[in-house]
């Protein structure tokens, strides 16, 4: 495949698809963690058995089952919702259908969540509104057993084989047990780019709003989760992962920037084979290249040669990732306390509807975009619990509620009432804090962990 073949794919993938027109619509996906409330690892068939009841009385139909024939995966015809289990049974994942309405999605999680909040209560679980599994440190953090996540798994652990400068952390197995909320927007062409760079810049704030992943394993941050992907085999090409270093100018500079991401998994004859990363630039050059399959009981090699539909498996954990929808996915906000469940698809959405007055503020914005650091940079700075010195805390509390208000200024527009949805995120920007903060804090003051669990899950 010639650079120009692989221009033109890229294009017809990724691009096309926001030249269509379309009416806004948005798309949720929350993940939350299955909790056992006798401080025990999580048996497996509590969940499996939960979502299988959930399917009985919800009216849901069976997609897809893990190789020992449990189903995981379930939707509901009449609104495309699913659930389904994201790396592990003790990560349970509801996608809401796209709409147009946040209350009318938030009016259907809610429901879903009650039933599935009764059915694991009769075990002594439960579903909580965390970033990580509260008790990722004592549950097993297996892999489901199916294709993509056995490959997944086994893909994380190989960062031992690989003597890079990028430091990598030591716990792989954090796909198991970290859990996001996500929402996907469509994109026009002619915004495209202005998105991208404009969110870019809003992603440190979203870290002081949305930290709510702490792990003891890195005490240091309220948001791990961000920093699990990026210091993981995930991030093996910086280019894969978080936020994009430089500012694009034009949707051919962002072609060539998907040709520098890497691809590490492909599919032949049913089987997933995850080998060494390699720029998609370069890949599709390649005779052979040289991977690993789970042939059923062992890892083997295989060698296969690259052929042009293996660009379907890219796979990207940018922070505002284009889709082959014609969405941009924003990803890097984890999941918050269920009485907050859409404050994420709410700020994003008004937002969305803003996006000139927001480029406005961000772009002249000297509260942290004034003392020598990027985006990037400042991303991962104000991730951490210990904020540097150059914050001006009221002056960034200020900063943030002057981005609530366009957010809410955006959703007024929609006439829907959905700026109600933003008022626990002012209460933060105003308290300057987050989930995490909050519970780390109130820790160690003496609150026990489950303490949290129940408030976090509290709808």
């Amino acid at each position: 495949m010639n650079s120009d073949y692989l221009s033109r794919a890229i294009y017809q993938k990724y691009i096309e698809p926001t030249r269509h027109d379309r009416s806004l619509s948005i798309g949720i996906e929350i993940e939350m963690p299955v909790v056992n409330l006798r401080k025990e690892p999580v048996d497996e068939s509590v969940p499996l058995a939960a979502a299988d009841e959930f399917r009985r009385r919800c009216g849901f139909e069976s997609v897809s089952s893990d190789a020992d024939g449990n189903v995981n995966s379930m939707t509901e015809s009449s609104t495309g919702d699913n659930l389904s289990f994201d790396c592990s049974y003790s990560n349970l994942e509801l996608s809401l259908g796209k709409g147009s309405d946040l209350f009318e999605i938030k009016s259907r999680f809610d429901k879903y969540y009650r039933v599935l909040s009764d059915i694991l209560a009769e075990h002594d679980y439960a579903l909580t509104g965390m970033g990580v599994n509260p008790f990722c440190n004592i549950n097993h953090n297996k892999p489901i057993p199916n294709e993509r996540y056995r490959m997944l798994y086994h893909y994380l652990h190989s960062y031992k084989k690989y003597n890079i400068e990028r430091k990598f952390h030591d716990r792989p197995d954090f796909g198991t047990f970290t859990s996001a909320s996500q929402v996907q927007l469509d994109v026009d062409y002619d915004r495209l780019i202005d998105t991208l760079n404009v969110t870019g810049l809003l992603e440190p704030y979203k870290s002081l709003l949305f930290a709510n992943s702490y792990l003891p394993d890195h005490p240091e941050y309220l948001c791990s989760r961000n920093m699990l992907w990026e210091r993981s085999m995930q991030g093996y090409n910086p280019h894969n992962i978080g936020m994009f270093s430089d500012k694009l100018k034009t949707v051919d500079e962002l072609i060539e920037y998907i040709k520098s991401q890497s691809i590490y998994c492909i599919m032949r004859d049913g089987k997933y084979i995850d080998f060494t990363p390699v720029p998609v630039r370069d890949y599709f050059s390649l005779q052979n290249v040289e991977g690993e399959y789970f042939n059923g009981e062992r890892y083997e090699k295989i060698s296969f040669s690259p052929v042009p539909d293996d660009l379907q498996y890219l796979r990207t954990f940018k922070f505002e990732d284009l889709t082959f929808r014609g969405t941009i996915e924003y990803r890097s906000s984890c999941c918050q306390p269920i009485s907050d469940s859409m404050t994420v698809a709410a700020f994003h959405t008004g937002l969305n509807e803003q996006l000139p007055v927001l480029k406005e503020l961000l772009e002249s914005d000297n509260i942290i975009y004034s003392h020598g650091y990027s985006a990037k940079e400042l991303q991962d700075l104000l991730s951490k619990r210990e904020l540097p010195q150059f914050i001006n805390k009221r002056a960034a509390s200020e900063q943030l509620i002057n981005i609530l208000d366009i957010a809410s200024n955006g959703l007024k527009l929609r006439g829907l009432g959905e700026e109600k949805l933003l008022e626990p995120l002012y209460d933060r920007a105003e308290r300057f804090t987050n989930p995490a903060r909050t519970m780390v804090e109130g820790l160690e003051k003496g609150l026990p962990i489950e303490h949290f669990i129940e408030e976090y899950g509290r709808i």
